[in-house]
């Protein structure tokens, strides 16, 4: 049986022209025309004033937080269910990273638990130097509240908006609510750079300077003078070029994420113990990734890893949600602020095969072996 892939790579055939006119010019090195056009469609697309393309996503939350001096022994909020690179650049600094717990509605960031964390923190002489809030699978956060929350507490907003490219809150597309803004290119990302990423921001300073610090911070003069610490973070023109042909279809990608999850839905929303990540009003979800929660007490026993094993028995990739970041043995000694709603969802969640590119026949296989699990 071929293997179905929880989210490969998908191109569209546009991209080539991109790579193949880098190629003619000799523009492979970093930065370059595809570079200033990716810039320029994220910026279009999102709603952004502007943007530095760069290698991860993980390196434009790195630099938000240098952008923003954060330091060591500054508090950062980051809600604990989230992949390890929502976190992993608050300790590059140096910083404690303070997670906060989930509501269900979303499954992100829980606003209660967050003005709680920054309370919290303020009783203990901390002031929270920036708070991280994540779009989970390409579902919209609770933005309204949280925005309302850092502007009353005067803390700065990075939105990651890594898995949320083509999503939108109250018709605002996702990457344009932070003071700095996240965006991930990943292989398994709804669209792909190979590997990339980007910081946006409607501040020009921030982008400039970012920008420099990308390119191991440069002074401008005739030989190699660096009066501060810079990273080699840019994004190559070739990978630009992909980036740029695949913008070129992102809205088609986002429409065939969102058939896989109407897809499952209607094949197993009925069926009892499985519930399906909520799209509230106001949100319009990119379905990155289709996430089921199992309720082992009404399927009668059958657990999400039941699932998972049986459909990786035939050759299907799943995979459980994200382990909070509480739970991570390197931030086993983490403050944390909340319930355990993100420790419930990594118990018992669940995501899909959800690739743009899956076929008729592979849902109905995935479909069908699920099914079967639950008997």
């Amino acid at each position: 049986m071929n293997k179905i892939w929880l989210s490969s790579p998908h191109l569209s055939g546009h991209e080539q022209k991109y790579v193949q006119e880098a190629f003619a010019t000799n523009w492979v090195a970093p930065l370059g025309p595809n570079v200033d056009g990716f810039e320029r469609d994220l910026c279009t697309y999102v709603g952004a004033e502007h943007a530095a393309a760069l290698s991860s996503g993980t390196a434009a939350l790195h630099l938000a937080l240098v952008l923003l001096g954060v330091g060591r022994e500054d508090r950062v909020i980051c809600q604990s269910f989230t992949f390890a690179a929502s976190a992993n650049p608050i300790a590059y600094q140096g910083a404690v990273p303070v997670f906060v717990d989930s509501e269900p509605e979303t499954w992100n960031i829980c606003p209660n638990a967050l003005e709680t964390a920054i309370k919290g923190e303020k009783a203990k002489g901390k002031k929270v130097k920036a708070v991280i809030a994540v779009h989970l699978y390409g579902m919209p956060a609770k933005m309204r509240e949280i925005q309302e929350i850092c502007r009353l507490y005067d803390i700065p907003l990075i939105e990651d908006a890594a898995e949320a490219l083509g999503a939108s809150y109250h018709g605002q597309k996702m990457g344009s609510f932070g003071l700095l803004n996240v965006l991930s290119f990943n292989g398994n990302k709804i669209i792909t750079t190979s590997g990339g990423g980007a910081l946006l921001s409607d501040n020009e300073i921030f982008i400039q300077k970012a920008r420099f610090l990308a390119t191991q911070a440069r002074d401008n003069a005739p030989h190699y003078q660096h009066s501060e610490i810079g990273y080699n973070y840019r994004l190559s023109n070739i990978c630009a070029g992909i980036g740029r042909g695949q913008m070129e279809v992102i809205d088609e990608r986002v429409a065939q994420r969102r058939a896989n999850f109407a897809f499952y839905q209607k094949e197993l929303g009925n069926s009892e113990g499985i519930i399906f990540q909520p799209e509230t009003e106001g949100n319009f979800s990119n379905r990155w990734l289709s996430c089921i929660v199992v309720n082992p007490a009404l399927t009668g026993g059958i657990t999400r890893e039941a699932i998972r094993l049986k459909l990786a028995a035939e050759n299907i990739e799943a995979r459980p949600l994200w382990k909070p970041m509480h739970l991570q043995p390197v931030f086993k000694h983490a403050i944390y602020y909340g319930g355990n709603t993100a420790e419930k969802l990594f118990n018992n969640g669940l995501c899909l095969p959800s690739g743009s590119n899956l076929t008729e026949e592979d849902l109905e296989r995935v479909v069908i072996n699920i099914k079967k699990s639950l008997g």
